[in-house]
């Protein structure tokens, strides 16, 4: 009884954080998503326990079509997973509260664009880890629908390539050993600094620089919510921990948000 009595404690916590700030960050990682049936890469059943990390380093997709081939292949078997997935309720929570115009950003480790099938604004979500539902030619920058390219890999193509210039075609995802988006980064940075409240979702927090976004708000002043179902390296530095299950945990803080600004 007191591990629940604790969490509705927790809970109504963060409701009152959330109805008192002005500029709050959300910060998503893979368990935001695997409520929508997405498995963790790094969980048992993820890709990593189907396929080993060291082959899907950036430079050994340029370096030989046999790399490239592989990489197809898995980023294929993600992208089916990722096309059939529908928010879930840690999404449509995140969503709620755009409409609340309580929302600066969502700063996002996940590639599967379920912020935006949920109803956040595009220029709402920062993709620190790019999205996996467009491809991009890597010599001439050109731009494709992923539904297109995969196309082309049902009829047979194994790597595909720009119809431009011959270049090579790659999800526009963030692969090992590639550099992460400057852009997004730098704003990740930015809006988590001047952020008054930052909720981590659904992170282990071990990626880095991703992983730093927290304590880059804490050291702008924001209070700290983590929920996530085990602990992370930062717990040390939260103002409320939430170890639980990330759909039930957001949709029942949401719930108190709501009584909240009724009374």
């Amino acid at each position: 009884m007191a591990g629940r009595r604790d969490m509705e404690e927790s809970i109504e916590t963060v409701a009152g954080f959330i109805v008192r700030s002005r500029r709050i960050v959300v910060f998503t990682g893979a368990g935001a998503s695997t409520e929508s049936g997405i498995a963790d890469f790094r969980s048992p059943g993820g890709i990593w326990d189907k396929y080993d990390p060291e082959d899907f380093y950036f430079q050994k997709f340029l370096a030989n079509e046999q790399s490239r081939e592989k990489y197809w292949h898995m980023s294929t078997e993600l992208y089916e997973s990722l096309k059939k997935a529908k928010p879930n309720p840690v999404h449509l929570a995140i969503a709620e509260l755009e409409k609340l115009d309580k929302l600066d950003c969502i700063i996002t480790q996940n590639i599967d664009g379920l912020h935006q099938k949920a109803g956040n604004s595009r220029e709402k979500v920062i993709e620190l880890h790019g999205t996996a539902l467009s491809v991009s030619c890597l010599s001439c920058m050109r731009k494709y629908d992923r539904d297109e390219v995969q196309d082309r890999i049902r009829k047979g193509v194994k790597v595909p390539r720009c119809d431009d210039c011959g270049g090579l075609l790659k999800p526009d995802t963030i692969s090992f050993g590639q550099a992460m988006p400057e852009r997004e980064t730098n704003e990740a940075y930015k809006r988590s600094l001047n952020s008054d409240l930052f909720i981590v979702v659904g992170s282990s927090l071990v990626v880095q620089p991703a992983a730093y976004m927290p304590i880059n708000a804490k050291q702008g002043g924001a209070k700290l919510v983590i929920i996530n179902r085990d602990p992370t390296p930062h717990d040390e530095y939260a103002d409320v921990i939430i170890n639980g299950p990330a759909g039930e945990t957001m949709a029942r803080i949401l719930e108190k948000v709501r009584d909240k600004i009724k009374d």
